[in-house]
């Protein structure tokens, strides 16, 4: 995982990333809200409702069942 931009919060995730959850296990402390699960893999992207950080799936997509 990678993060693209601090100021545009843009983390891209791939497939060792999911499930993928908000805020990601080594957010620092002042960063930290409830734990929320997104899911990525429907469209591509997905924006967390608290931080509006925006996650990007980059890579290879699972096949079958996730």
């Amino acid at each position: 995982m990678s993060n693209v931009g601090e100021k545009s919060r843009i983390v891209t995730v791939s497939l060792k990333d999911l499930p993928l959850a908000c805020p990601q296990p080594d957010a620092p402390l002042w960063a930290q809200h409830p734990r929320v699960f997104l899911d990525v893999l429907k469209e591509g992207v997905a924006v967390c409702p608290y931080c509006s950080t925006r996650y990007e799936f980059a890579g290879e997509r699972p096949k079958g069942h996730h």
